[in-house]
């Protein structure tokens, strides 16, 4: 069985918006993340776990707000005691280690769009649809807001270049996906 991608039908490959006359390398560029395994961690309350020892693929659990990666795994904090990790790694067998007494381990590959969005302008792309302070995170730095309505999480994975993956619910990801490369028009975008 072969997954079908949120935005299978919607992220088209090309120039848009206000693109002519500038250097294709100054464009923002918009890509899906797909084909990646999803599974969300919490710890559960009244577990005693001392989680500062624990990794996945060789990553760290990072703290409030923060990230954490490696070239194949990466993994964000969610909430208190609540992460996602993403890999492109079968981290399946890696994962059955965790207690179930400590720790509740889902499976979300499907659950969400994920759209990366890089350039020097993504900052105020996010500002058109978030109240969040975009201007005080950098990388490495992850948080819950919403855009346009829509309940996302930002991942800033990278300052220079300027790169964030948005995350929203699969249900959502067309109307996600429309808002951000409608905001994206004036400054020009490609997509790949």
């Amino acid at each position: 069985m072969s997954s079908i991608s949120s935005l299978n039908k919607v992220h088209k490959l090309g120039l848009f918006g206000d693109f002519q006359d500038k250097n294709e390398t100054n464009l923002i560029k918009i890509k899906e993340i797909k084909n990646i395994n999803l599974f969300q961690i919490v710890k559960h309350k009244k577990s005693k776990q001392d989680i500062s020892n624990l990794k996945i693929d060789g990553v760290s659990l990072p703290k409030n707000l923060h990230s954490s990666s490696s070239s194949s795994t990466r993994i964000i904090w969610m909430g208190p005691e609540n992460w996602f990790v993403f890999s492109t790694k079968n981290l399946i067998p890696e994962l059955e280690n965790f207690d179930d007494q400590d720790f509740a381990i889902t499976n979300l590959s499907h659950s969400r769009c994920i759209i990366e969005i890089e350039g020097d302008m993504i900052y105020e792309v996010l500002k058109k649809g978030s109240p969040l302070d975009i201007n005080k995170l950098n990388e490495g730095d992850c948080a819950n807001t919403v855009y346009n309505g829509i309940t996302i999480t930002i991942d800033f994975v990278s300052n220079n270049p300027k790169i964030i993956r948005i995350l929203g619910l699969r249900s959502f990801g067309e109307s996600l996906y429309h808002s951000i490369t409608d905001a994206c028009l004036e400054f020009g975008f490609k997509s790949i």
